[in-house]
């Protein structure tokens, strides 16, 4: 996989240095300390140093451009000039994210107080003036068109400053990753379903990577490849991985393992890292044999890196990638119906769920009619782990793509024992603010749902694509 490339430089004043005996190679060392904490094993970190003069300005613009850095951060470490900040970023074009960092939470007054020279003491001084320059370089920015967002704190033991730095991270790897997704769309759409419809090169636009305009003809004729070897190896994945259910008929198991080790194909030839499909089969029997025979397989696939969305819900698809990407699941549901007397909403789906935040394992059922889709087959049947969830909807308006998101909580109690995914879930507005609040923004009747409150990194995220960012609550 391909790693975020993070570029970061430090700034300082070339002529404090005389003047300052082991100022600058304090700064350095503060510097290397950024560096160290913005570590990730799946990011790339170009550390420019310490940019002091103009020559080193440019030097370091070239630097990130030549190594194509998706985004900045910058570590204000003392005074510094603008000028000497704004040749950096103003050619590359990526998000910048300024560091205003201090290096204790505060400076010690009598130990300061008590030297006797008094350029030592300025130079101690400067080693905590990192927020002297940044009122400069916003107001620079800001007349520069130039985009930036800003992290205040303190350089050691500040974890409110750091979880805000790791969410920056997050949220930039995410926009990385989605910028070289390939997003396979099989079959059409749910005819009827205006909401759903969507504009692809606005969704290219705005997130990046590429759409494949997949066939389900060639998931039928690859499904006509498998082995029995392969079949068995398949259903020994089922067993490790589901609660299957005595009623499920062998045959109806092997169909599944036969579309399901034939989407693996399917995804791999495409090199896809997200699907949505929808195929009504009907009138041709092998494309029906295929389509009622997936939900295994897109299952097997959303939990394992490849989220799937049905109904050919495109932006749907996007929004659990983006939750995939933040390591929180994003399993596809709608509403079902409302709880009046337990003030909680009953959420989920048919087709695929997420198995990697499934409450308990699992299960496999027999359907013996798919409501409103042709066929019966196998299908899952799961709830969300209990505890906190985060709801994202990719809404598209007149005005372009939004973030629609709520933080609520996944609770126990009974569900519809349906063979469908379902959970309860309980909104801390209560379900009707909820129901009326999220129906106002537009959001579709699809959303995808993650463990965790993560509406924090996800307007980081709307931030760096530059799109409108709603929270219910």
């Amino acid at each position: 996989m391909q790693k975020l490339k993070l570029g970061l430089f430090g700034i300082g004043l070339e002529a404090y240095w005389p003047q300052f005996i082991g100022l600058k190679e304090s700064l350095e060392a503060n510097l290397q300390k950024v560096e160290t904490k913005l570590h990730r094993n799946d990011v790339q970190i170009i550390n420019a140093g310490l940019v002091d003069t103009i020559d080193k300005a440019f030097e370091t613009s070239s630097l990130f451009r030549r190594n194509e850095v998706d985004i900045i951060f910058l570590y204000v470490t003392t005074y510094a000039l603008s000028a000497t900040v704004l040749p950096v970023v103003r050619n590359v074009k990526v998000p910048v994210i300024i560091l205003n960092l201090s290096p204790k939470s505060n400076i010690d007054y009598a130990s300061f107080n008590q030297m006797n020279d008094r350029t030592q003491m300025t130079g101690e001084w400067l080693k905590y003036c990192s927020a002297c320059p940044v009122p400069e370089i916003a107001n620079v920015f800001i007349r520069s068109n130039i985009p930036f967002f800003q992290v205040t704190g303190i350089l050691d033991n500040d974890p409110i400053a750091w979880n805000e730095i790791d969410e920056w991270v997050n949220a930039a790897r995410v926009m990385f990753h989605l910028s070289h997704n390939r997003l396979g769309c099989m079959g059409h759409y749910y005819s009827g379903m205006l909401d759903i419809y969507t504009d692809l090169t606005l969704q290219c636009a705005t997130f990046g990577g590429h759409i494949e305009l997949l066939e389900v003809d060639e998931l039928s004729a690859l499904r006509k490849s498998i082995t029995n070897e392969q079949i068995e190896t398949e259903l020994e994945v089922f067993g490790q991985k589901f609660d299957i259910l005595s009623e499920c008929s062998e045959y109806e198991l092997k169909r599944a393992a036969i579309t399901s080790v034939a989407l693996k194909m399917l995804v791999n030839k495409y090199k896809l890292g997200s699907m949505a499909y929808f195929y009504k089969g009907s009138g041709n029997e092998e494309n029906e044999d295929t389509m009622s025979s997936i939900i295994i397989g897109t299952s097997l696939l959303t939990a394992s890196g490849v989220p799937v969305a049905g109904e050919y819900e495109i932006k749907n698809a996007q929004a659990m990638k983006i939750m995939d990407l933040l390591g929180i699941g994003g399993s596809f549901t709608e509403y079902y119906a409302m709880d009046f007397e337990e003030d909680v909403v009953l959420m989920g789906h048919d087709g695929p769920g997420h198995l990697a935040i499934a409450e308990g394992k699992t299960k496999i059922k027999p359907l013996y009619v798919y409501h409103g889709k042709v066929g019966k087959g196998l299908s899952v049947e799961m709830s969300v782990k209990n505890g906190p969830v985060t709801l994202l909807s990719i809404v598209e308006s007149k005005e372009g793509l939004k973030f629609v998101v709520a933080e609520a909580e996944s609770v126990p109690g009974p569900i519809l024992e349906i063979g469908n995914t379902n959970s309860r879930y309980k909104f801390p507005i209560g379900a009707r603010n909820f129901v009326n609040q999220w129906n106002q923004e537009g959001p579709a009747h699809h959303c995808a749902i993650g463990i965790g409150h993560k509406s924090s990194v996800l307007k980081k995220l709307s931030d760096l694509l530059k799109i409108k960012f709603v929270k219910i609550c």
